[in-house]
């Protein structure tokens, strides 16, 4: 036990030391930086998807949590918005952000693709690239590689202009060009390969002076470019050539959430174990993808991806560590930093310590030694036994020794508090709103009209979300349906992504492709009236896909309308003349923008209509109180579009996702994991809370008022009155340590300007039950409520450490192998005992 102040002193003495970059080169063990081998722990942060008064504190909680550098894609679609049109300001301001990385003394990755993926509109490509004439995305294509190779160099430029390459004493140690790009290029034949090689050759033409990478790529690969791996699991990934170092770009500590899908999660456990293996098996730079997820702001979001990016991310959303996944992966990545010197320095050696388990111990020339040992096996804890001293593997975990003898980490011993997270509502403080309903149909001039359906993509070019399909016809007054009160049943047929069907003027339905996906079907009995009838249907899509196989040539919208149920038969209207208006009036009007004040006439109203499809509502609001972050609470609206002072905030869609999806109530962290293991909310609204972060923005926006216009479009109909605010909040935490931990101690830590006032519950002993409701045990410590107070009360943070002198020293507790746990209710703790599940032991 005396080693441990000697660890933890080597560890702050190193873990946050100043990163200046400069030469960098590699060899099959590492990356050499300025002469020196690295391990590095790489946290991804997408500069667009918050705004920029969060980045430095973005930064700054990733490099308390033990990164070494920040990684991000460069959206090309953001930056030039027309060709030759670039934009480099707002959350597009990228050598802000690389600069602020560097300030923080870290290093930096920039993937600049410029094909991405992400969950992004074409994968970051741009739209109008698409339409350029002769343009095939991803392939040995003219048009694509001329503006592919422009837009590359003009980033590449702006970084040396900046001087942000580590070759010129920059942050920027690696640069990516594409992007999984393997899953693909055999079904690009030839073509493919030849843009391969083209973009490698590109790449390295642009004379960076740090090396170049390509994820998921399984061809060979020039000496210039590193081969790394995407997965859940990297430990067994080897690069293409012996010669370059193994290198995991995307660790996913979570997965995207849908419009419509159930909420994904990965066990921190988990996380840990693929994390500790990686490096246990020769791993040298490993990034989390994503470490912050943050928000799809606009119409940025792929197809059906929700507004939210959160990906269940070390930090969330809002930019508050989650916990304890944030934490228990600091103490990873400092048990990591402790081995890092002797794993560099040395090649390992493997020894197996029983059917599923084995050690990995890296020993160098001074005799300094640092071991790895794993438990593979899914289900059975297991006492394994390595250098004459036994050591307890909890089952599907990795201890880390950094000395061959103490256990400093167990990726399955979670001793980080973990954070009990609300949602506290607040109403919006408004009186008055102004109404602006959009006409149903064509708005205007007609923009065209054609016989037969057309591609809803192709014709918006993704200008909107919206299109308008519009036509009529007429009913004879002696239909039979018309004489007998039958209804006839209009079916509609669409390659995606969603829709409104009005007849006469009335919404009939709102059918859409989000759980069957995209394209989708509608039949639905509709009442016809005799004489001139109208259909008007209002196609939507919900971003544009962001990766595949030609997948810019996906379309969307109607192919095919009919009507059954007239005397003779069925009436197809496919091949009728339509009349087709591209967005929407508000839209085309500009009036979500602050300064549009007579751009229409508004109607002032008390009381807002409700339920009311195709209503745009303004409203100035209050600013809410206090430093949390704030959200718009929309599950009493329908779906649509929000603007905050003008910028477009996201798309809101509270769809609930199908109740026979497979969620869980708990997880077991055991086994391979996959996205959909360990699933909430089957049956609820997808994003409860919409639009992520609004006084963030509000501030990111540089407003010194106190007042928020808020505009909402609302497509289907909700009760704007019942939006209201919603405050994040950390009201509690829970954590659980034994005395076969690595650390025996538990370090609470309040939120800022709040301290522990009370205890309400405490118990040294068995207590039953979990976080939120445990009830006392059979074994007690009747001194467990004064040794908390004592510790804790009336204090911002504390730390209890689970020894026999702080607690009762009784036979009948000395008996159980000894585990304590708290539970902090801001002002409240209770702290909690479990026994320690059977093992096996192995010999």
């Amino acid at each position: 036990m005396k080693l441990f102040p000697l660890l933890l002193f080597f560890f702050f003495s190193t873990f946050f030391t100043f990163c200046l970059a400069g030469n960098v080169t590699f060899d099959k063990r590492s990356l050499i930086i300025n002469g020196q081998r690295k391990l590095l722990i790489s946290a991804s942060i997408h500069y667009p998807r918050s705004v920029p008064a969060m980045w430095p504190g973005l930064v700054q909680t990733a490099k308390e949590g033990g990164a070494d550098v920040i990684e991000s894609y460069v959206f090309w679609n953001g930056h030039e918005l027309s060709p030759g049109k670039y934009y480099f300001g707002g959350r597009f301001d990228l050598v802000k952000f690389v600069k602020i990385v560097q300030d923080a003394g870290m290093y930096m990755i920039l993937r600049i693709g410029p094909f991405v993926a992400a969950e992004y509109n074409l994968g970051g490509i741009p739209v109008w690239l698409h339409y350029i004439p002769g343009s095939f995305f991803r392939t040995d294509s003219e048009p694509f590689k001329f503006y592919m190779k422009r837009f590359m160099t003009v980033i590449v430029d702006l970084m040396k202009e900046e001087k942000l390459f580590a070759s010129q004493g920059g942050p920027i140690i690696l640069a990516q060009v594409e992007n999984e790009y393997g899953w693909y290029q055999m079904n690009y034949g030839e073509p493919g390969n030849r843009y391969a090689s083209w973009a490698m050759q590109t790449a390295f033409s642009q004379n960076i002076g740090v090396p170049w990478i390509m994820c998921q790529q399984y061809t060979a690969l020039p000496d210039y470019v590193i081969d790394t791996c995407n997965s859940f699991y990297c430990d067994q990934f080897t690069p293409t050539s012996p010669n370059k170092p193994k290198i995991w770009t995307e660790n996913w500590p979570g997965w995207f959430q849908t419009f419509g899908g159930k909420v994904p999660h990965r066990p921190v456990e988990d996380i840990a174990f693929s994390v500790a293996r990686f490096f246990q098996k020769g791993g040298s730079v490993q990034n989390y993808y994503m470490y912050h997820g943050g928000t799809n702001f606009g119409r940025t979001a792929g197809l059906y991806i929700s507004t939210s990016y959160d990906y269940d991310a070390p930090i969330d959303e809002y930019g508050l560590p989650r916990n304890p996944k944030w934490g228990h992966l600091k103490d990873l990545h400092r048990a990591i930093k402790l081995c890092e010197q002797v794993v560099l320095d040395s090649g390992p050696i493997n020894l197996s310590l029983g059917p599923s388990q084995e050690a990995d111990v890296y020993t160098d020339s001074s005799g300094a030694c640092a071991a790895f040992l794993s438990n593979m096996d899914n289900k059975t804890d297991m006492i394994v036994e390595f250098r004459n001293a036994s050591y307890h593997l909890p089952a599907w975990s990795v201890s880390i020794l950094p000395d061959c003898k103490n256990v400093v980490f167990n990726s399955a011993k979670v001793t980080s508090p973990t954070s009990r997270v609300e949602m506290v509502s607040e109403n919006l403080q408004t009186t008055k709103w102004e109404i602006f309903e959009e006409k149903v149909g064509i708005w205007g001039q007609v923009d065209f009209m054609q016989n037969g359906l057309v591609d809803h993509i192709d014709t918006t070019k993704f200008a909107s979300d919206y299109l308008w399909y519009n036509t009529s016809f007429y009913v004879n007054e002696d239909e039979e349906f018309l004489k007998k009160g039958n209804l006839p049943v209009l079916q509609i047929e669409s390659k995606g992504h969603a829709l409104h069907v009005f007849v006469n003027g009335e919404l009939k339905g709102s059918p859409d492709g989000a759980n069957t996906g995209p394209a989708f079907k509608f039949k639905k009995p509709v009442p016809l009236k005799a004489g001139n009838n109208n259909i008007s249907l209002l196609s939507m899509t919900l971003g544009l896909p962001s990766a595949g196989l030609y997948y810019e040539w996906m379309g969307s919208g109607l192919t095919s309308v009919k009507i059954d149920g007239f005397s003779n038969g069925t009436v197809d209207f496919t091949l009728s003349s339509w009349n087709y208006k591209i967005g929407l009036e508000g839209e085309s009007l500009g009036i979500y923008k602050p300064n549009c004040v007579n751009c229409v006439k508004w109607g002032s109203t008390t009381e807002p209509p409700k339920n009311q499809p195709l209503t745009w509502y303004k409203t100035i609001v209050d600013q809410p109180s206090g430093e949390d972050p704030i959200a718009l609470d929309m599950l009493a609206m329908g779906k649509g579009l929000a603007w905050l002072n003008g910028e477009e905030i996201g798309r809101y869609w509270p769809k609930e996702s199908p109740l026979d999806d497979q969620c869980v109530q708990e997880c077991d962290y055991r086994g391979t994991f996959s996205q959909w293991k360990c699933s909430t909310g089957c049956g609820e609204p997808t994003q409860r809370c919409q639009l992520h972060k609004i006084g963030t923005i509000f501030h990111g926006l540089g407003s010194s008022q106190l007042e928020m216009f808020l505009v909402i479009f609302e497509e289907k109909g909700g009760d704007p009155t019942k939006i209201k605010f919603a405050k994040r909040k950390i009201s509690g935490m829970c954590a659980l340590v034994g005395e076969d931990y690595p650390l025996a101690t538990v370090n609470l830590k309040c939120p800022k300007n709040s301290s522990i006032s009370e205890v309400k519950f405490a118990s040294f002993g068995n207590p039953e039950g979990t976080c939120g409701s445990y009830r006392m045990g059979h074994c007690h410590d009747p001194t467990s409520t004064s040794v908390i107070e004592m510790a804790c009360l009336n204090k911002n943070e504390c730390a209890i450490e689970l020894t026999d002198e702080t607690f009762d020293k009784s036979p009948k507790l000395k008996k159980l192998s000894k585990q304590q746990g708290f539970e902090v209710l801001f002002p409240l703790i209770s702290i909690h005992f479990h026994n320690s599940r059977e093992v096996r032991k192995l010999k």
